[in-house]
């Protein structure tokens, strides 16, 4: 069944691509794209900045539909940490987190111990990565997946099931356990790479108690399955679009791990899929963006849910964002997730 669903979607892709020109390559034009190892924004400096390449335009409707609804209609939930320690305001917490968790699979949290010079300066390392001199950004642009520092622009470039690229260059650098030296980060974001990764740790973890509390469950149920020891960090990078109804920053999707954490600057563009409609995630100066992923639903029964989300382009840019995944390894947290799926639900069904 799914390989027949796989072949219906890279079927659907090729004569969306057909409409676009006769005799179009895509092929041959993502590899040239590629194998520039400059990224979009290598792309956008060249003077290629009036018209989006073939490459980037999506179907239509998968870049509109926005929501269209106000604040007034849809309130995307903010939960503040503040006065965690006490036992009423942790109640408190915890019910927010459950509720949240379980309706929308996202919520946005505030004072939550990560200073802001942290949050602030982790943007701007990653910003002066990205903007830095493309032969030296070169020397880190890889399509394997196994680089535990990786300069790439779409992981998913050639894949047949992704309609277009999108409109997005990223840094990905895995953080714990067992990091790279600190030599082998980029020295542009190289010591705040290293101080955010600290403090996302012990906010993970702590993340991670509510969570587990949410689920009527030991604080530490969670931590113990090792849920969180250890820590990817993704950098973000989306140019200025000349033509952003034609493409898209992040293509619709849920996330393959049990939570991000992200960090994301004023520009906006963040959309979540709820009741059915596209919510704007509003940004909030201080705040980050939590999200359950689909193992934390697997495990939990679909108590709490992983809901899909995505980036639009925008005329406005650079945006910069940076998620975060407390992780051990993907296939480490499936295997580890299966065995307690067969072993014995931590949630019995209702």
């Amino acid at each position: 069944m799914e390989k027949v669903e796989e072949k219906m979607v890279f079927s659907r892709n090729e004569e969306f691509q057909a409409t676009l020109q006769p005799n179009y390559d895509k092929h041959s034009e993502l590899k040239a794209f590629d194998d520039t190892k400059a990224g979009v924004k290598g792309f956008v400096d060249a003077g290629n900045s009036t018209e989006v390449p073939r490459i980037f335009v999506h179907p239509r409707e998968s870049i509109h539909n926005s929501s269209g609804f106000t604040e007034k209609e849809f309130v995307f939930p903010v939960i503040d940490l503040e006065g965690i320690d006490h036992p009423m305001r942790h109640k408190e917490i915890v019910d927010k987190v459950r509720d949240a968790s379980e309706t929308w699979g996202f919520f946005q949290v505030v004072n939550h111990g990560i200073p802001l010079p942290v949050l602030e300066e982790m943007l701007q390392g990653a910003q002066r990565f990205f903007e830095q001199d493309v032969e030296i950004k070169k020397q880190y642009y890889t399509r394997d997946t196994a680089k535990r520092v990786a300069h790439v622009s779409n992981f998913d470039l050639f894949s047949p099931s992704v309609p277009a690229a999108s409109w997005r260059d990223s840094l990905y650098c895995f953080m714990c356990p067992n990091p790279p030296s600190p030599e082998e980060f980029p020295i542009a974001c190289r010591e705040i790479l290293i101080e955010f990764s600290k403090n996302m740790m012990k906010l993970g973890c702590s993340l991670f108690e509510l969570l587990s509390e949410g689920l009527g469950l030991n604080p530490c149920h969670l931590k113990d399955m090792n849920c969180a020891e250890g820590l990817s960090i993704a950098q973000h990078y989306y140019p200025a679009c000349p033509q952003p109804e034609l493409t898209i920053g992040t293509r619709q999707h849920s996330d393959c791990v049990f939570i991000t954490v992200l960090l994301q600057d004023d520009i906006g563009g963040l959309q979540v899929r709820h009741q059915n409609q596209w919510i704007d995630v509003p940004p909030t100066p201080g705040a980050l963006v939590m999200n359950i992923g689909d193992l934390l639903q697997l495990i939990s029964n679909d108590k709490y849910v992983s809901v899909e989300h995505r980036v639009l382009s925008n005329k406005v840019g650079p945006r910069i964002s940076v998620p975060c995944f407390p992780l051990q390894g993907f296939m480490d947290q499936l295997r580890n997730c299966y065995q307690n799926v067969i072993r014995q639900s931590i949630v019995q069904p209702q």
